[in-house]
């Protein structure tokens, strides 16, 4: 306002002074400058001011980068003492070892390439170079979350979907373990998260971020350069597609093509130790709420509603199976409860931000019984040596989840439905179309991942050779490969 009275007053002053001036041409235009100037100011002063860049906030980053580190504990130790205690004595170490340094490996290719290939814009099914070696990437860099505005550094989301390709690679060994050989095992997951990997995550999960959906046609414009099953309305909360089917297809096709453990049917195969089973369960579950919570990307009511939906659909799966088990067996087994759990872990994860609290426990529920039939009666029609029900479990949970997300999603059943950023609205649910573009997203990682995972082990086959000598087998991969022995007595 004081700008304006000033224009006004500088403009009588000229109006009533114009005769005396009338003579100094200069001091007149000097007047007018000066006018100019004055206006200038007070248009910028009433200008609306442009918008703050996003800041993250302190209380997500912490959030983020705690989830971070839980997802580390999920593959080390919880899912190589899992795996371990499942395999016999002569071969705990090999698994330890195979989860360990496949952790390591694509760790350090995530920060080489991986990241830039999943989350930069390219194409439907890859992203670009631009951040190879995290290029560009700084303590100033900041990504998208799920709101408008909202943000966190760009360093702390690389480490959290690091740690999601890690595990996901360290799945897949337990298809084939105790008779793989470990250089074999390396070259594949090289091979397996570039074309894999890299692929489906950025299919799932790629896209410009909320910011970029301002009307109809900046939609249509952010859209057209997501990933391909983002673009077809395919729902991932926290990997369904991208981790559990994706891992369990290449552990089946590693089972079939590396061939059943020798003496399967004739030797003793049992678990060797169900107490580090159980403990590795549990840090897979305590981990879980890294993975599926974490992947709301904030510290928000939606990542409450994944870690509720996390914690009471384990349960539901848990019970489900042992007590199923117990009707058709005669009796309820810890390792039945813990199988259990992961299937309940594995059917909620693509689920966990979309579906209500009962939805979550419907699906645990559902997943403990389907999934005891995958390792059982399943496993017996796909004749496949999954030595540690890779599939039964991840594969079949994963494909569950993935499907019925598209149900339980639905406002109607308790779900938050699938937000529309243009009208900043809940939109108006189809239930009908969004199981189809669930089911689109199961067909598709299946026939990718089963493609890449049967090229790649040809490869490695004529190259190195994937399986151990009989003779090394049967000793034990722990001394025969590694040297070393889990136990000494």
């Amino acid at each position: 306002m004081k700008y304006l009275l000033s224009v006004l007053a500088l403009i009588g002053a000229v109006s009533f002074g114009a005769p005396a001036w009338a003579e100094e041409p200069a001091a007149t235009t000097a007047v007018v400058e000066a006018v100019a100037a004055v206006a200038e100011a007070a248009v910028a002063a009433v200008e609306p001011a442009a918008a703050p860049a996003p800041v993250p906030n302190k209380g997500d980053n912490a959030w983020i980068m705690v989830c971070a580190a839980l997802v580390i504990l999920m593959s080390i130790p919880g899912l190589a003492l899992f795996y371990g205690g499942l395999v016999r004595a002569k071969n705990m170490l090999s698994v330890l070892m195979q989860v360990f340094t496949v952790f390591s490996l694509i760790t350090v290719l995530w920060v080489i390439y991986g990241y830039s290939l999943a989350f930069t814009e390219g194409n439907a099914f890859f992203g670009t170079l631009d951040k190879l070696f995290l290029s560009g990437v700084t303590v100033e860099s900041v990504g998208a979350t799920f709101s408008k505005g909202v943000v966190i550094s760009e360093l702390i989301f690389v480490v959290f979907q690091g740690a999601f390709a890690a595990i996901t690679c360290g799945l897949i060994v337990g298809a084939f373990a105790e008779r793989a050989k470990f250089a074999a095992i390396l070259v594949f997951m090289v091979i397996w998260f570039t074309f894999s990997y890299i692929p489906m995550a950025h299919m799932v999960w790629y896209w410009a971020g909320p910011d970029a959906y301002i009307d109809a046609a900046a939609a249509e414009a952010a859209g057209a350069t997501a990933g391909f099953l983002f673009q077809h309305g395919a729902l991932d909360f926290a990997g369904g597609t991208v981790v559990h089917i994706n891992a369990a297809i290449a552990g089946l096709v590693g089972a079939y093509m590396i061939g059943k453990r020798t003496g399967l049917g004739s030797v003793a195969m049992a678990p060797h130790s169900l107490t580090f089973t159980m403990i590795g369960a549990s840090l897979l579950w305590f981990g879980w709420f890294g993975f599926n919570a974490g992947s709301a990307l904030e510290a928000s009511g939606g990542s409450a509603l994944a870690m509720v939906n996390t914690w009471v659909a384990t349960a539901a799966a848990a019970l489900s199976w042992m007590f199923a088990e117990w009707i058709f067996k005669g009796k309820p087994s810890m390792l039945g409860a813990a199988s259990g759990a992961v299937s309940g872990l594995v059917a909620i994860t693509p689920a966990a931000g979309f579906v209500g609290v009962m939805g979550a426990i419907v699906l645990g529920l559902l997943a403990g019984v389907i999934c005891l039939w995958g390792v059982n009666g399943l496993k017996r029609l796909l004749g496949a040596d999954d030595s540690l029900d890779v599939f039964g479990v991840h594969g079949v949970g994963g494909i569950l989840g993935a499907i019925l997300t598209g149900v339980f999603a639905d406002p109607a059943l308790g779900g938050t439905g699938v937000y529309d950023y243009v009208a900043n609205a809940v939109a108006p649910y189809d239930m009908t179309a969004q199981v189809i573009a669930q089911t689109k997203g199961v067909v598709t990682c299946i026939v990718w991942s089963g493609v890449v995972s049967f090229i790649a082990y040809k490869l490695v086959d004529i190259v190195i050779g994937l399986r151990v000598p009989e003779e090394d087998e049967r000793e034990g991969l722990d001394l025969t490969s590694h040297g070393e022995s889990a136990y000494h007595h």
